[in-house]
């Protein structure tokens, strides 16, 4: 990882008086996120700004807890003299990194049974993940029904839209993936061990053992040339 993706700067401007945290990685705007941070995206840039309106010293606190955070997962933070913190607050692990291991496991995974195991847990009916991103978009979209705001109500159906169409199109393509794959009973064959033996029906004499051949990279075909006109 670059070592200017773990560096960020945060700090008031000077002219719009914004509290504004500049650069770092991912996994830091992740941390600002989580803080209270908002992140803005432009052309050249993504930065982020705390919320609109609050008072000074609520966004003095905020951005000393951004600091205390990041530095806490081994950010150089650059801030001003009010965000300057030595606390360090105890780091668990997020909702999504405990979900995100499921990602890795399906890397290793050596049978198709293994793959569909795996993917039962995001598409099991009542408690899966699918139906609890479900149930919390439609929670969402409670919250939005008493808002009161002129873009509540929309914002109401779009996530009801999300919950009751978008999400169920993915939970019924991933069902029939993982259905597909606990019926094929096989052993992925470019994840099984090698056994370094020979069948007696091979006919390539010079096989050592009973892996497929590796899949043959098409040549890729050369630009057209544009031609010049005929003389």
């Amino acid at each position: 990882m670059p070592l200017s993706d773990r560096y960020l700067t945060i700090r008031r401007d000077p002219d719009s008086e914004e509290v504004l945290a500049r650069d770092g990685d991912l996994e830091a705007h992740s941390i600002l996120q989580r803080a209270g941070f908002v992140p803005v995206h432009r052309l050249h840039e993504t930065y982020h700004r705390t919320p609109v309106g609050l008072p000074r010293d609520e966004e003095t606190g905020l951005a000393t807890e951004a600091v205390a955070r990041l530095r806490t997962a081994g950010y150089h933070v650059d801030c001003d003299a009010d965000f300057d913190t030595s606390h360090r607050p105890l780091r668990w692990q997020e909702l999504g990194e405990s979900v995100a291991h499921l990602a890795e496991r399906i890397r290793q995974a050596t049978t198709t049974g293994e793959a569909a195991e795996i993917l039962t847990e995001l598409t099991a009916p009542c408690d899966g993940i699918l139906d609890a991103v479900g149930h919390i978009l439609t929670a969402a979209a409670e919250f939005h029904d008493g808002l009161g705001t002129d873009s509540a109500p929309y914002t109401a159906r779009r996530l009801r839209y999300l919950a009751e169409e978008t999400l169920r199109v993915i939970h019924t393509d991933l069902v029939h993936t993982r259905n597909d794959l606990a019926d094929q009973h096989a052993p992925h064959p470019g994840r099984t061990e090698c056994t370094q033996e020979v069948p007696a029906g091979e006919r390539e004499r010079s096989a050592v053992c009973a892996c497929p051949p590796p899949p043959r990279a098409l040549p890729v075909p050369p630009p057209p040339v544009a031609s010049g006109p005929r003389r």
